[in-house]
């Protein structure tokens, strides 16, 4: 059988390692999907560079365009990335007839329902396994291996940059401005790595996987969103003493009340598996009510672990290109007709438990301010730690550190009595505010 052929959009990192892993694994990969897989046409801006990756037998041009209007090309790779080309270059794709396979999660996190509905008109496949935690099949798993599952929640280390960052505070006591230079000279940061710290890339993801999960649209712009900026080697510390890690976490949650999107630090219990992921690794946990619980940890971005995923999707399409597009896997794991309006949860509603650490005068009367405006709230207190003064600011120090552990309270009220505490004279610089998962 004549082998499937596949035009690439954009040969940098994952686009050479999509290729060189293809070339390698050829005759695996045929055995597998039943016939040849071949990258025939590649479009590169730099076509020079293109043309010393792929060599002399692969057509290379500086327009994207014309490997669409290609009528021998059955698969277009998108990896040029962004919002912006990206996007009509894949609805070009789509309406063109061709399968798209991309790795684009911000494309799909903010467009996704737009593009699925495209390919569903016409009857073509938008795969995307290389989109979410890079070399895991996660996605995989959501769509066809836990289908039998009413999934209750996913918790995710799905950013390889800011738990990095994370591990290298951990482990060397320094503070989140010395890592990220630290990061950026080892190139585990982009000079730019706003999307990373910031916690917008895992917004990205975590908005697919609950699309998957829930079977609702992709609403990245429901997602509550906060990075790993405002983290002190001190929250670390305290942290480890109490017996948690902090990581950056992806949270989806299915709820009484609405879907639960989330991403920030969290404290997890040290004794948990996703709590020991260190350095750029990914791992993700799924909760399903037949299942229990699963965990899934690899490689979560680099050239080859990518290249994986999306040749696993050129398989699959191979595979099932031929088929009755209404008997393929839908996009987002449920029938387009089946999608449920479940509203996601705005921050303000969602329910957990919370590290709070104060800066207070070193006088007496302190602690039971703090905790009598707690009591007041109706937030139920877990731990307190309190330093000695002379431990957090030396000799003669007169101000000192409360570490204080909740149990579940909602965050609309969590905000309001540390705006209370906030406004005590003993309380002397901003409170921070974490919130804790005990994942179990």
């Amino acid at each position: 059988m004549k082998p499937i052929q596949v035009g690439l959009l954009g040969i940098g990192t994952v686009g050479s390692g999509t290729f060189n892993v293809l070339q390698r694994n050829q005759e695996e990969i045929q055995r597998r999907a039943g016939r040849g897989i071949e990258i025939t046409m590649v479009a590169d801006l730099d076509v020079a560079r293109a043309q010393s990756i792929v060599g002399p037998d692969v057509k290379v041009v500086n327009d994207a365009r014309q490997v669409i209007a290609n009528p021998e090309i059955d698969i277009v790779i998108e990896l040029i990335g962004g919002y912006g080309i990206a996007k009509a270059l894949v609805l070009e794709a789509i309406a063109a007839g061709k399968h798209v396979v991309t790795a684009n999660k911000a494309l799909l996190a903010v467009h996704g329902t737009e593009i699925f509905a495209a390919a569903s008109a016409k009857g073509v496949m938008v795969a995307f396994e290389a989109a979410v935690a890079g070399g895991i099949p996660i996605i995989k798993a959501l769509r066809e291996g836990l289908t039998a599952n009413r999934i209750q929640w996913i918790a995710g280390i799905i950013n390889g940059t800011t738990n990095f960052i994370l591990s290298e505070m951990r482990d060397k006591g320094l503070d989140f401005d010395v890592v990220l230079k630290e990061a950026q000279r080892l190139g585990y940061a982009e000079a730019d790595p706003t999307f990373d710290i910031e916690g917008v890339d895992a917004a990205h993801k975590a908005t697919l996987m609950s699309a998957i999960a829930f079977g609702i649209p992709v609403q990245f712009d429901k997602a509550y969103v906060e990075g790993i900026t405002k983290l002190g080697a001190a929250d670390i510390r305290y942290a480890e003493q109490l017996g948690y890690r902090i990581k950056l976490l992806g949270i989806t949650k299915r709820t009484a009340h609405g879907v639960e999107l989330r991403v920030h630090p969290s404290l997890v219990p040290a004794k948990r598996l996703i709590a020991n992921v260190e350095g750029a690794m990914n791992a993700v946990v799924v909760h399903g009510d037949a299942v229990g619980t699963t965990l899934y940890y690899g490689k979560g971005a680099g050239s080859e672990p990518t290249a994986s995923a999306v040749i696993a999707d050129l398989v699959d399409i191979t595979r099932l290109h031929t088929a009755d597009p209404l008997n393929r896997v839908p996009h987002l794991a449920f029938q387009p007709d089946a999608m449920s309006d479940v509203a996601v949860l705005p921050m303000s509603e969602v329910v957990t438990s919370y590290y709070l650490r104060l800066r207070v005068a070193d006088e007496a009367g302190v602690l039971a301010q703090v905790t009598g405006l707690l009591a007041g709230a109706g937030v139920s207190i877990d731990a307190v730690l309190q330093r000695e003064a002379d431990e957090v600011g030396g000799e003669g120090a007169t101000s000192t550190d409360l570490i204080i552990l909740t149990h579940d309270t909602r965050e609309g009220t969590m905000n309001d009595v540390i705006a209370q505490m906030q406004g005590l004279p003993s309380v002397l610089a901003p409170i921070t505010r974490i919130r804790k998962e005990e994942l179990n």
